[in-house]
């Protein structure tokens, strides 16, 4: 029954919901966004108060009086701490790191309490494990929630639960917050072989050399500007007069990737072919380039060419 409360099945109240708690990054818990109602223990206890009290009345007890008036203060008292439990609580998104597709979104979040501890608070999503924390007066906490990723794109959360039913258990108060959290999934990478690699390796007619510092090639003339740690001294000592040593790394053409070269059978097998391409090609530093209908990266290396290719391989066709 309280689920069904939370807004989970009604679309006129999911319109109230987002006018009364909009969507912002950072949420103060006030009286506008704070639900309450007895759970089961209460309603439970509600009801035998409701017995006793017929029960005194015709045997006019007035012990059973003293015991039905005793609960019915503890009950009343219980429904003004568990508010104050959550109440004055502030939620504060701070953002997420990408995911791929079947993995876990890391959701970073901050408590923060300026005059009172809150104990035993709750927060979940309907289809994630509970976490509870307590938050200390006048101090922060940082934790960090999971919400599984299914498919590629922007990973939209929604709602998420906060709930507390401390002290006694007899009511149960909570608030649904949209913190704003968006996440980008990318698409879930296959690990297939490079397209012009299944036969000779790591790239066959590729082997141009440029300057490096992995083979030796053999000397040259000294020249100004040469380091002090590739001149050949025992050449120098020999009386051959000084020469630098040249070394020589394996220097590959660009790679460029399109969705002609997947054997995929969908768009989404196609986009993940290209991600694990891009993940590899990034492993053996080997410069590429994508290319998707209207969206062209030209060949590069480095975690901010491989991020911007898993990005617009996430988004493709994809509306914002």
């Amino acid at each position: 029954m309280i689920s069904r409360l939370g807004g989970q099945t009604s679309v006129l109240f999911q319109h109230w919901l987002k006018r009364r708690i909009p969507a912002a990054s950072q949420v103060r818990l006030n009286h506008r966004r704070i639900f309450i109602m007895p759970t089961r223990a209460g309603m439970g206890l509600l009801l035998l108060l409701v017995i006793m009290l017929i029960g005194a009345i015709n045997y006019q007890n007035s012990l059973v009086y003293a015991v039905v008036f005793l609960l019915g203060s503890l009950f009343w008292v219980g429904l003004h701490h568990t508010y104050r439990n959550l109440a004055g609580l502030e939620l504060q998104a701070n953002g997420s790191l990408p995911v791929f597709a079947g993995e876990e979104a890391p959701l970073n979040l901050t408590l923060l309490s300026e005059r009172r501890e809150h104990q035993a608070i709750v927060l979940f999503w309907p289809s994630t494990p509970r976490r509870q924390v307590d938050v200390e007066p006048g101090l922060s906490t940082s934790l960090s929630l999971y919400y599984p990723s299914t498919r590629r794109g922007w990973l939209k959360p929604g709602r998420l639960r906060v709930e507390t039913r401390y002290p006694l258990g007899w009511f149960v108060a909570w608030s649904l917050v949209d913190l704003d959290w968006q996440v980008l999934v990318y698409p879930k990478p296959l690990n297939l072989p490079l397209p012009g690699l299944q036969a000779g390796g790591a790239g066959e007619g590729d082997q141009l050399l440029a300057e490096g510092v992995d083979d030796f090639q053999g000397l040259r003339s000294y020249q100004p500007g040469d380091s002090k740690r590739r001149l050949d001294w025992r050449a120098w000592s020999r009386g051959q007069g000084l020469h630098s040593k040249v070394f020589a790394e394996p220097r590959h053409t660009s790679q460029w990737l399109t969705l002609e070269q997947t054997p995929g059978q969908s768009l989404e097998q196609q986009l993940s072919c290209l991600t694990g391409w891009v993940l590899q090609l990034e492993q053996r530093r080997r410069p590429y380039g994508l290319a998707l209908p209207g969206n062209r990266i030209g060949p590069a290396l480095g975690e901010t060419h491989r991020d911007a290719c898993l990005r617009a391989l996430a988004l493709h066709g994809v509306a914002r």
